[in-house]
């Protein structure tokens, strides 16, 4: 009769009336169900169940302390439909059932049991148990799949955020390093400001799509070595336009959002006379007064065509002299903070070829000056 219950089912019969446990206990056998634990003493049952697995429980009521309703409000944490107690109790009145049933039992039986019938309700809660927890475990199978191709997707995501935060730093020889350091360093910054983590890792892949707008800047200009027109510099300065229209989209989720303003707001200054809206103060984004920081100071202690780098101590000294003018003063006090972690983003990536970051030899061609214009 139960073959289609699991051979392992546990079921734990508590009673104070030794005959009825024996009773219960060898019915039960009778039908297939081996493992049958009886207890005559409700505390030491209420113990046992507190510390074993079980998967059913048949409970009198009426017993010396703990009875049948203290035993049900101590197990009021458990999962009823994975499992059940059915109440068995010479109580018959609606009062005792009523509350037994509001406790947590799942059935009700009354004494004298009709043993045909107890066997049926036996049978009817295991199956449910049992495909509660088979339906538990395929949610549990389906909502790791989700989560993996969540994952899968997002990796996808970033991969194609990374890849377009190359093709701007390609378009005027900047190196993948460059960005990098971008990301990482702001990213330094978000936390030691004590932003919330999810919102650092955001910044840390939007900040390298900051000059996503020079994909549309044209080469005679953007690599241009030597000084530009007013005209020409009129151009260059319509790079975050340019990268905000890419990015920006109805559809954005945050990190696109963030990038987007990013790619907006990061020449903007804080005393209002950056472009290209001549945003001041808080009305620039925080992301963006964050990459703009870094952007600068990654400038400054890189090599260019027009100028040798900068030393650290010069270019900080420089940040903190920028600070109420190009720079959010708060963030300049954070990032003195950061700046001995910010300089090992340089050596990193140098020691593999046996060359300090001052020493790298810029590209042959023209790199642009964009940054910190």
């Amino acid at each position: 009769m139960f073959t289609d219950i699991p051979d392992d089912v546990r079921i734990v019969v508590i009673d104070d009336v030794a005959a009825n446990v024996r009773l219960l206990s060898s019915s039960l056998k009778a039908f297939g169900l081996s493992d049958v634990v009886c207890f005559s003493d409700s505390a030491e049952g209420l113990q046992w169940l507190t510390e074993k697995p079980w998967d059913l429980l048949l409970l009198d009521l009426d017993m010396p302390e703990p009875n049948g309703f203290q035993i049900l409000e101590q197990l009021s944490g458990r999962d009823r439909s994975r499992q059940p107690v059915i109440i068995l109790t010479a109580l018959t009145d609606a009062a005792s059932r009523r509350r037994g049933l509001e406790l947590g039992a799942n059935d009700y039986l009354p004494k004298p049991l009709d043993l045909p019938e107890l066997v049926l309700r036996v049978r009817n809660c295991l199956r449910l148990a049992q495909a509660t927890r088979r339906l538990q475990q395929t949610n549990l199978d389906l909502e790791l799949q989700v989560l993996q191709r969540t994952v899968q997707l997002q990796e996808s995501y970033r991969a194609a955020i990374r890849a377009l935060g190359r093709a701007a730093s390609y378009r005027d020889n900047e190196t993948g390093e460059h960005i990098q350091r971008i990301g990482d360093a702001s990213a330094l910054i978000a936390r030691a400001m004590g932003q919330p983590a999810a919102w650092c890792e955001r910044l840390r892949m939007a900040a390298p799509m900051h000059d996503l707008g020079k994909i549309g800047i044209a080469d005679h200009i953007l690599l241009k070595e030597g000084v530009l027109t007013a005209q020409e510099r009129q151009v260059i300065m319509g790079h975050p336009e340019i990268g905000y229209s890419i990015l920006h989209d109805g559809a954005m989720d945050e990190l696109t959002e963030m990038a987007a303003q990013i790619a907006y707001c990061h020449h903007e200054k804080w005393d209002g006379t950056g472009y290209p809206r001549g945003l001041s103060g808080e009305q620039i984004p925080l992301e963006a007064r964050i990459v703009a920081l870094c952007d600068v100071y990654d400038a400054l202690r890189m090599p260019r065509p027009y100028k040798p780098s900068w030393s650290a101590q010069r270019a900080q000294t420089f940040i903190l002299e920028q600070a109420g003018l190009h720079f959010d003063p708060q963030l300049v006090q954070v990032i003195q903070g950061c700046f001995e972690q910010i300089e090992q983003y340089f050596e990193q990536p140098q020691k593999a070829h046996g060359l300090p970051a001052d020493q790298q030899a810029p590209h042959p061609q023209g790199q642009s000056r964009i940054a910190g214009a």
